[in-house]
């Protein structure tokens, strides 16, 4: 772990509670490129209705945008949770330096829990991990959203009212 990945995630962490604020499954994402902030993210999936709406890939436009190329070589991403197969391989097509998670994901995770895509050799881009920066910070604030989900189904079932599917 470098000196300045907790400043870096602390931010990913404030980007991921604007997800929860807004309904959405708490992660976030930062880029940094040269020590500034470029690109900053947040599941908005719901709020979208668009699957590819999440943290990793909403970061990644915004730093393309602001740095005006697709490749992002010189640039470390930051997000609170393990990327899905989806993120990494957009992680991995732009390029990026580096990668800094928070904590696993045991159901969904391609970096380190169901695939280690980044350091597959039969890709054309392998890219350098650091894993558990802030790890309990980021699970307990996804498992405190799942806990409030659940409990909101359950007093919303218990009123006569009918869960919405999803």
């Amino acid at each position: 772990m470098e000196s300045y990945d907790l400043g870096f995630m602390k931010l990913a962490l404030a980007a991921a509670r604007e997800a929860s604020m807004r309904e959405e499954v708490p992660v976030g994402a930062v880029i940094v490129s040269a020590g500034a902030v470029v690109g900053t993210g947040y599941n908005c999936r719901e709020e979208r209705q668009n699957p590819l709406c999440h943290a990793e890939i909403m970061a990644i436009q915004e730093a393309s945008k602001a740095l005006r190329s697709w490749r992002l070589d010189q640039c470390d991403i930051y997000v609170t949770l393990e990327p899905c197969v989806m993120c990494i391989g957009a992680v991995l097509q732009a390029r990026m330096r580096r990668l800094v998670f928070g904590c696993r994901d045991p159901k969904a995770g391609a970096v380190e829990s169901l695939y280690r895509l980044c350091e597959d050799q039969r890709l054309n881009h392998q890219l350098p991990v650091t894993e558990g920066v802030l790890a309990d910070e980021s699970s307990s604030m996804l498992s405190a959203f799942f806990a409030r989900l659940r409990a909101q189904k359950r007093d919303g079932q218990e009123n006569g009212e009918v869960a919405e599917p999803g």
